[in-house]
């Protein structure tokens, strides 16, 4: 006899549980101490089997029938009811759990052997100061264009142009992952195209016209600072690495015999060990500093400590002292030198020029 609520609620506890059917497979498990428990019995594929609906009176018996209505159709249609109910509450774990920081956090973590300390500490600064804060706790799939938009046009409203391109980059490495990885199935940054303010390409000051760099040489030449500057002035523009790369030279990366000197991948931008060909010149110059730093770690020390290298300001302040400014020549603009005159002057191919 199929249940009423009157019958329900009047069902009393007792020594052992017991049951109440209302057919078709639904079923009131009433408790020793006086819980009431809805259960739907079903078979599928040949196996019987048993979904719980839930307590009364927080599911009320229209709502118990409408379940079981729902899981007999279910059945009727092929569809294993408790599988379903078990990949819909899997889905919505992972749709809750799978949160924009939870990834992004496993991204960084994945890739961090690869990048510089620097390197790493920058993106982690980026993605808690700019990301999370906007999106970090939403669930990934959920995430849109513009979601992303509102988190870049923060970083554009503090004059960072530069700095939105590199988050919406990083937001987009960690999408691919999220991809890669079953979790996510589009990069909403691909619609973001247009949308943020151009950034305007700053160039490092640089001389290239092939007059100027004579004179720029021959102030080198007479450059009064300290020998171990001296040294480094000398090699920038036959060397044209980065000035980091320079002034982090070591002794045990240099090969006398090969003439060559190897920078390793950890300290180059692209991550790849490169090797610069050493010329005569370049020889002459390393073999005159040896005799004053050749006992220590690095080609060019601090003044302060041999246990670090000389500064990153040290060959800014010495183009300073032979009278360049800062819009004129610096650092880097011994690679912008080199590029030119290869390109311009001494027409080698562009690649080449790269490599």
């Amino acid at each position: 006899m199929a249940l009423t609520d009157m019958k329900i609620k009047n069902a009393k506890p007792q020594d052992k549980p017991y049951k109440n059917a209302d057919g078709d497979g639904l079923t009131l498990i009433v408790t020793t101490a006086g819980g009431k428990w809805w259960r739907f019995r079903y078979r599928f594929e040949g196996k019987e089997k048993a979904l719980s609906f839930g307590t009364y009176p927080e599911i009320s018996l229209s709502t118990a029938r409408e379940k079981r209505l729902e899981a007999r159709k279910q059945v009727a249609a092929g569809i294993d009811p408790g599988v379903l109910r078990k990949e819909a509450k899997t889905e919505k774990i992972e749709f809750t759990e799978n949160t924009f920081e939870k990834i992004a956090r496993e991204w960084h973590d994945k890739l961090i052997h690869i990048w510089t300390p620097g390197h790493a500490v920058t993106i982690t600064n980026r993605l808690e100061r700019d990301l999370f804060p906007m999106i970090g706790h939403r669930p990934i799939k959920e995430i849109k264009a513009s979601d992303i938009l509102d988190a870049l046009r923060t970083v554009e409203s503090r004059g960072a142009i530069e700095t939105a391109h590199r988050i919406k980059t990083i937001c987009s490495q960690v999408f691919r992952y999220a991809i890669a990885t079953g979790r996510a199935e589009y990069d909403p940054t691909l619609n973001l195209k247009g949308a943020l303010q151009p950034v305007v390409e700053k160039h490092h000051s640089a001389i290239v016209e092939p007059d100027k760099i004579g004179g720029l040489l021959r102030s080198i030449d007479g450059y009064q600072g300290t020998f171990t500057v001296l040294c480094a002035l000398k090699l920038a523009p036959l060397l044209f690495v980065r000035p980091g790369e320079l002034r982090q030279a070591e002794w045990t990366e240099f090969d006398f015999d090969a003439a060559q000197w190897t920078i390793p991948a950890e300290r180059m931008k692209m991550k790849i060990s490169h090797i610069v060909p050493l010329s005569s010149q370049a020889m002459g110059i390393l073999e005159s500093l040896k005799p004053f730093t050749g006992d220590g770690r690095y080609v060019f020390p601090s003044p302060r400590t041999t246990s670090r290298p000389m500064s990153n300001n040290a060959i800014l302040s010495a183009l300073r002292r032979m009278g360049y400014e800062k819009d004129e020549m610096s650092g880097h603009g011994f690679r912008a030198m080199a590029r030119t005159i290869l390109d311009e002057v001494l027409q080698f191919r562009p690649d080449f020029i790269e490599h």
